[in-house]
């Protein structure tokens, strides 16, 4: 019997294990010496949440799934009713093709064709690999229309240090500047974090506060990279997850509104734009015929003793 998530892609080194799925070319599992980095899902079930999963050719939400680009008004189907959103893209539940597997690393491809609410094709890949470093994640897209595409792409991994809950976890966030939502999730402006509950760049306790919140104005080391930590102070455990210049928000997310794993987790998603960024076209790119563009992120362990 086949898993709900298709084939099971297995990889590992320097005390690194991770699991990558068929199915969305989602990251199932991700471990270091036995201890699990990210709270994924099993093989018996399919990802929930957004676990692991590939956000591509938008990430996070679309109002009304509707938008105009280059003069033409376009409809995407409605795929989070409850708040009448078109939500994290087009890739998610598809089947992607093993491209290359080593003991290491496996890369996977899937061609996006052209369809109703979305009339480009693409052709995108994302590399999972793992070193002593921990694992790295390329995400990339090569528009194959004829015509300038709208793209924007993200990632869903929940990080985990523990049996939680969050509270008590302490939260690194190098980020200025948050994006605030209406009722329905979608952007209506921008606050600076200084002096408020949404300030982490010095590391402090998660707390009570409910995250379901895009940050940008992010501060980089000279690599150009901006790092979110979640650290678990009695353990000493951590997690880090990095992203390159291409990523300009981190979302987070401790899904207080799903009561079955409230807590226990917190999403951090690296993503190259805001929601809505199709309507609003913040950070948007644009990608020309036979263009490409690819970002990486990745996810180490930081544990020190306690």
């Amino acid at each position: 019997m086949l898993p709900p998530s298709g084939d099971q892609f297995a990889i590992s080194a320097g005390g690194y294990h991770a699991v990558v799925t068929e199915s969305g070319g989602a990251l199932r599992s991700l471990t270091h010496d036995g201890r699990a980095l990210v709270d994924g899902f099993a093989e018996d079930e399919t990802s929930f949440g957004g676990r692991g999963q590939l956000l591509v050719p938008w990430p996070n939400r679309i109002r009304d799934g509707r938008y105009s680009f280059d003069g033409v008004d376009l409809q995407l189907p409605l795929t989070e009713p409850k708040r009448h959103h078109a939500s994290h893209g087009l890739a998610r539940w598809v089947a992607w093709t093993l491209e290359e597997h080593t003991a290491s690393s496996v890369t996977l491809r899937y061609r996006l064709m052209a369809q109703s609410g979305y009339p480009w094709t693409l052709d995108l890949h994302v590399v999972h690999d793992l070193s002593a470093d921990g694992l790295t994640v390329t995400q990339s897209a090569t528009n194959l229309a004829g015509a300038p595409a709208p793209y924007a792409s993200g990632a869903h991994p929940y990080l985990t240090v523990g049996d939680g809950p969050v509270d008590g976890w302490e939260l690194t966030l190098p980020a200025a500047t948050r994006s605030v939502t209406d009722d329905a999730l979608i952007p209506v402006g921008r606050e600076p974090v200084e002096g408020t509950a949404y300030d982490f760049r010095t590391p402090r306790p998660v707390g009570d506060l409910e995250l379901n919140t895009a940050f940008t104005d992010l501060e980089r080391d000279d690599r150009g990279e901006a790092t979110v930590v979640l650290r678990d102070a009695a353990t000493g455990r951590g997690v880090a997850l990095w992203a390159d210049a291409g990523v300009r928000w981190f979302q987070l997310y401790t899904a207080d509104d799903v009561p079955a794993s409230a807590r226990r987790s917190v999403a951090v998603e690296p993503m190259t734009a805001n929601a809505d960024a199709f309507r609003t076209g913040e950070d948007l790119l644009t990608l020309e015929p036979g263009g490409d563009v690819s970002v990486t992120w990745g996810i180490r362990a930081v544990d020190e003793e306690a």
